[in-house]
């Protein structure tokens, strides 16, 4: 008992290391709860979006073969585990191979060689994140005594999961203040930002086989794509709220909010302590690089191709659908049809082609997004640009 509580004590020490990403550190705690849990072979979390009624995938240990990876599913649709989180009740399976074939998910997790499992819901501040999965290769393994010992493993890894969240979420919440406090709030609905962010995440996920992307990193794209124009609150409404087309000085003015963005994000990490934090590179890869054009004619640098940061290809896709199909003081919404056709003709010149495909290939989902976040009317400007070289 006394090497088991010294084990989750290192773990938690190691943890200082604010460098590792959250899958790194999911990984750490995996080795050190093997010396006492062989037979645990994967351990993995998924998470929750309440504006979707949406559980994904998001980091995971496995030795061996990973039967859930880039996987969604509303949570109404997996009725034992919506029961989990609504009682705040954990679920052990002492034998999966008695379940079915019925219990596709659970045939996956056989499929790969597990032959018992323990789930756990886990909560911060009354509020669902997700769940944690144990799968052991070994019936019957998770009885009273090995639950009671890995209750402290299990709760170190809901800590890491939060506390690796939390400061993207922290971001996002001081970038919100910010435009409730400022004339910005006029310009970029919260709509707006729950569909663009949610659209770049269809897309990072459509293409994360492909680009070899880990759940973790679509994760982070959908947390920071809404801080892509924070910069926009330092730009004067004379030129942010113009309803027409901007004139070369104005112009020049507007293009300013990238490295004003830029500052502000560096400002805002450096507050909040989260130097070393993983992923603050892909914010500011997201703010700065949001306005390269695949061609090389974007600004500020006139990245071309890949050399473009791949979340400032996701993000850049995701915002300009948006703001065509939205209603906007100079226009009004495009029809997705005519959008669409937009990103198609963009594909290659101002669009990563990938990027574009995806969310083609995925317009079902968009749909169901774009019905889900809805303004009763949009008084924003965003990428007037592409409207303007339209028309």
């Amino acid at each position: 008992m006394q090497s088991l509580e010294n084990t989750g004590q290192q773990v938690i020490i190691n943890d200082g290391d604010t460098a590792a990403s959250v899958q790194q550190q999911l990984e750490t705690v995996h080795s050190n709860m093997k010396e006492a849990f062989p037979e645990i072979a994967r351990v993995a979390v998924a998470i929750y979006d309440h504006g979707t009624d949406r559980l994904k995938t998001f980091i995971h240990s496995t030795e061996g073969a990973v039967p859930f990876s880039h996987y969604e599913a509303a949570l109404g649709e997996v009725p034992i585990l919506a029961s989990l989180a609504a009682a705040h009740q954990d679920r052990r399976v002492s034998d999966l191979t008695v379940l079915g074939p019925d219990h596709v998910r659970s045939q996956k997790v056989i499929e790969a060689g597990y032959l018992s499992s323990y789930t756990r819901p886990f909560f911060n501040r009354g509020q669902l994140i997700g769940f944690l999965f144990f799968d052991a290769r070994k019936k019957a393994y998770f009885d009273n005594i090995t639950l009671h010992h890995l209750s402290t493993f299990s709760h170190l890894i809901s800590l890491l999961v939060i506390n690796g969240l939390t400061p993207a979420q922290m971001l996002r919440s001081s970038v919100n203040v910010a435009r409730d406090l400022s004339r910005y709030r006029d310009q970029e609905t919260g709509a707006h930002l729950d569909r663009m962010s949610r659209y770049a995440r269809v897309i990072a996920n459509d293409i994360a086989v492909e680009k070899a992307l880990s759940d973790e990193f679509v994760e982070f794209v959908f947390l920071f794509s809404p801080l892509h124009d924070i910069g926009k609150i330092g730009i004067e409404d004379s030129i942010l709220l113009k309803p027409a087309q901007l004139t070369e000085a104005e112009f020049a003015i507007m293009k300013t909010h990238v490295t004003k963005g830029v500052r502000m994000v560096d400002a805002i990490i450096g507050d909040f302590g989260l130097t070393d934090l993983p992923h603050t590179e892909m914010l500011r890869n997201i703010v700065r690089f949001h306005h390269e054009c695949f061609d090389g004619n974007g600004y500020m640098e006139g990245l071309i191709g890949e050399a473009i940061p791949l979340e400032a290809r996701i993000v850049m896709v995701a915002d300009i659908f948006d703001a065509l199909t939205s209603k906007r003081p100079y226009k009004e919404a495009w029809s997705v049809e005519r959008a669409l056709q937009f990103l198609k003709d963009k594909s290659g010149t101002m669009l990563d082609p990938r990027c574009v495909n995806a969310l083609i290939e995925n317009l079902s989902e968009i749909e169901t997004i774009k019905a889900r976040f809805t303004d009763d009317e949009i008084e924003e400007v965003g990428f007037r640009e592409a409207y303007f070289s339209e028309i």
